[in-house]
């Protein structure tokens, strides 16, 4: 097993359970890939991935190996789903509850606006429930054995393929900041609303189904995967760098690491970005593997700071945006012209606001802004950070949030920090853009062109996100079962 992100626990885990012989290589000091936590100020803050969804993937895998998940963690629903800003001063927050966030819609933007909510929802939940187990937690499907797969035309068609995300939004709702609100859960999967697939809506209903909130953040779901990996005997190695996989006549035959060391494996998970096969980084013998994402297909990379500071002006929830004014010339900027806009929406997550928290001293945040991934390029891809550092805090205050001290101190991450983290990348987060309705089937599955090479992660079918991942990994270790069954005795 190579890389030890959500995709490789999750393998690990149930090949270790099923009885294989499981090792997990990983150049990083510690498990969880994008799941990493930085030192600030002292103090631990989580550096990647912050909405914690979709939790019957978590409990299906514990279960898997015996474990009830909800013992292993410190879980408690957030009752606020995210809080949002606008630099008009307008505020909105989503709540758990359905009725509460119609209320709360209605009184910012009117009754109709609240009733095109109610809508909407209804309208993701019935493309997830049509996707759920034909497309996310299956085996990669072709379009024609999607359709088959499902069985109902009229379903398949209300998943709206055809249409973009943004031409819905806009037939669901008048107001503006709407759609921006909305429009930003394709941001999860890296994407553009006004080039992703409408049938990105579904991830409206992942979040309506349950945000929950991890006591240690979500390093401590990584964590809680090892253990879960090593009950059934799977073994961890850190600071172990793979330069290469082996292969031989009958395809894998084990990795080199940089240190010289060769290690014999009769299959290999590859938990990494499908680009660092297809550049040939693993070895020209792989090189086939998975075809590398090209630069203008790339999903998006950001700017990060991970800050330990007070703040003031109004009060953050766990999960907060803080919007730009101009969301095409946003996403413009990103995808064609390369740069950031002057006031580029805001991400931050807030780790000590919990539940009716309301900290008065130093606390933890991660700010996030999105960005190109050209961190191949050098120098950020022509970004200048401090630049943006500066917007940031002006953009913020503008919206009605001030930072003590800015963000004097805190830890930043760039798209080419990003792209030495993630080699091959150049910082993007998400493997390719869902840039049309063909892009969910043109990520590789779990099986790659090289037998007994298997492909895990983000940038492999079922996409991106921490609990997509987490399928990923457990594809491969069903398809490695299967293949290994199958192979005659030597």
């Amino acid at each position: 097993m190579i890389g030890a992100g959500a995709g490789g626990l999750a393998a690990a885990s149930d090949l270790a359970h099923a009885g294989f012989d499981v090792t997990v290589l990983d150049k990083a000091a510690c498990e969880g890939g994008k799941m990493r936590q930085v030192e600030a100020g002292g103090l631990k803050i989580d550096a990647g991935p912050t909405v914690f969804t979709m939790r019957w993937v978590f409990e299906a895998l514990f279960e898997a190996g015996g474990q009830t998940f909800g013992s292993t963690l410190g879980l408690s629903p957030a009752n606020i789903l995210a809080r949002h800003a606008w630099r008009d001063g307008s505020q909105l927050d989503l709540h758990a509850d359905i009725s509460e966030s119609v209320s709360a819609i209605a009184a910012f933007a009117g009754a109709a606006e609240g009733d095109a909510y109610r809508a909407f929802i209804a309208e993701c939940r019935d493309i997830h429930a049509t996707l759920k187990d034909s497309f996310m937690a299956a085996p990669k499907p072709s379009p024609t054995g999607l359709v088959m797969r499902v069985g109902d035309l009229g379903a398949m068609w209300r998943t709206r393929p055809f249409d973009t995300y943004w031409s819905r939004l806009t037939q669901r709702f008048k107001d503006p900041r709407l759609r921006q609100l909305f429009g930003r859960y394709s941001t999860y999967v890296g994407s553009s609303p006004f080039r992703a697939p409408a049938t990105l809506m579904l991830i409206a209903h992942v979040e309506q189904d349950g945000v929950w909130l991890l006591d240690g953040g979500m390093r401590a779901l990584a964590g809680a995967i090892r253990n879960l990996a090593e009950a059934g005997g799977a073994h961890f190695r850190f600071g172990a760098d793979v330069e290469q996989i082996l292969t031989g006549s009958s395809g894998v035959r084990g990795v080199r690491l940089r240190s010289g060391e060769e290690i014999p494996a009769d299959a290999v998970v590859f938990n990494g970005d499908a680009s660092a096969l297809g550049t040939g980084l693993l070895g020209g013998d792989v090189r086939r593997a998975a075809r590398a994402v090209s630069r203008a297909s790339r999903s998006l990379s950001a700017i990060t700071w991970c800050a330990a500071t007070r703040t003031g002006g109004m009060p953050l929830a766990y999960h907060n945006v803080f919007f730009s004014d101009d969301y095409a010339d946003e996403f413009g900027a990103v995808f064609q012209r390369r740069t950031i806009t002057d006031h580029p929406t805001v991400y931050i997550c807030a780790q000590d606001r919990r539940e009716g928290s309301a900290p008065g001293g130093t606390e933890r945040l991660l700010l996030l802004v999105n960005a190109p991934p050209d961190g191949d390029l050098g120098a950020s891809g022509g970004i200048d950070p401090g630049a943006v550092t500066e917007r940031v805090i002006e953009h913020l205050a503008a919206c009605g949030l001030t930072l003590d001290g800015g963000l004097e101190g805190a830890v930043r991450t760039t798209p080419e920090s990003f792209n030495a983290l993630f080699p091959a990348t150049g910082g993007a987060l998400y493997g390719a853009a869902n840039h049309s309705s063909m892009a969910s089937f043109a990520r590789p599955g779990s099986a790659s062109r090289v037998a007994g090479l298997y492909l895990a992660g983000g940038s492999a079918h079922p996409g991106s996100g921490v609990p997509m991942a987490t399928l990923s990994g457990r594809l491969a270790a069903a398809r490695l079962q299967k293949d290994f069954v199958r192979r005659p005795a030597l």
